[in-house]
C-alpha cells in the first residue's frame, strides 16, 4: 500500500511520512502541486495526503485536477485552514475528509484509515492469532467472549505482532514503528508496554503471551495447555 504525501513543510512531511510507514504504509512526497500531479500521472496511489497551501498552485487546484481526469483516489486533505467555506469547499471538490492542523497522530491514522477502506473495502479490520482477535476499528484485544480496549501504542505493537505471527522483531524495529524515528523511547518505554499488553493477555485468560529471545527481540508465542 502506497500514498502520496502533498506537503510543501520538509519537517511535516518527514513526519507524516514517518506516521504512515508505522502502519506499513509506504508513500511518496511532492513538494509542490504541480510535482503532485506528476506523480500522480505515473502511479495509482492508495490515498493522497493533500495540503491546501502549496507553493505553486493550491491544494484546491490540485484536487480539481485530479477530479476533472476522473482520478477517484481517496483524498485526505490536511490544511490550517480551519474556516467553514473551506472545509464545505474541500468536501464539495471531492475530498473523502478535511483534517485541520494542528491534529494528533492517532486522529491522522484513524482518518487515513477509514479514507484507504473506500480504495480497499476489503481491507482487514480484524487479525487473529490463536484464541485472540485484535479489533483495529474499536481498538480492542478480544479473547472468546471477553474484550478489553487498549491504548494506541498497545494496538499498534499487538498489530505489528500479529502481522509477524512467531517472528522475532528486534526492540529497535518496535521502538521505530511505534515511536516513530526520531523519538526518544527507549528499551525501557517498550519493556513498559510490552508487560502492559501481557497484563491484559492474561486477564483474558488467553494462551497468548508475548516472549522475548534475549539480545533477539520479542515475538508472539502460544503456550501449551
Amino acid at each position: 500500500m502506497k500514498v502520496l504525501i502533498v506537503e510543501d513543510t520538509k519537517t511535516l512531511a518527514k513526519t507524516l511520512a514517518d506516521m504512515v510507514y508505522s502502519v506499513n504504509i509506504l508513500s511518496d512526497i511532492a513538494y509542490t502541486g504541480e510535482s503532485a500531479l506528476r506523480y500522480l500521472e505515473s502511479y495509482q496511489y492508495d490515498a493522497i495526503i493533500l495540503d491546501l497551501i502549496l507553493p505553486d498552485i493550491s491544494g484546491f487546484d490540485v484536487l480539481q485536477t485530479i477530479r476533472s481526469e476522473n482520478n477517484r483516489t481517496p483524498v485526505l486533505i490536511l490544511s490550517a485552514r480551519n474556516k467553514v467555506q473551506d472545509r464545505v469547499k474541500g468536501l464539495k471538490g471531492g475530498a473523502n475528509y478535511y483534517l485541520t492542523k494542528p491534529f494528533e497522530a492517532e486522529e491522522f491514522l484513524a482518518c487515513l484509515e477509514m479514507i484507504l477502506r473506500l480504495q480497499n473495502p476489503n481491507i482487514q479490520t480484524c487479525l487473529n492469532f490463536s484464541d485472540i482477535e485484535l479489533d483495529l476499528n474499536s481498538s480492542e484485544l478480544i479473547c472468546k467472549e471477553s474484550r478489553i480496549a487498549l491504548n494506541p501504542k498497545e494496538l499498534k505493537l499487538l498489530k505489528i505482532f500479529i502481522q509477524n505471527p512467531k517472528q522475532i522483531i528486534p526492540k529497535s524495529t518496535l521502538i521505530s514503528k511505534v515511536w516513530g524515528y526520531d523519538s526518544d523511547a527507549t528499551d525501557n518505554n517498550l519493556e513498559a508496554y510490552i508487560s502492559f499488553i501481557r497484563k491484559k493477555l492474561a486477564l483474558l485468560s488467553s494462551k497468548v503471551t508475548i516472549a522475548i529471545r534475549r539480545k533477539a527481540g520479542y515475538y508472539l508465542e502460544e503456550k501449551n495447555d
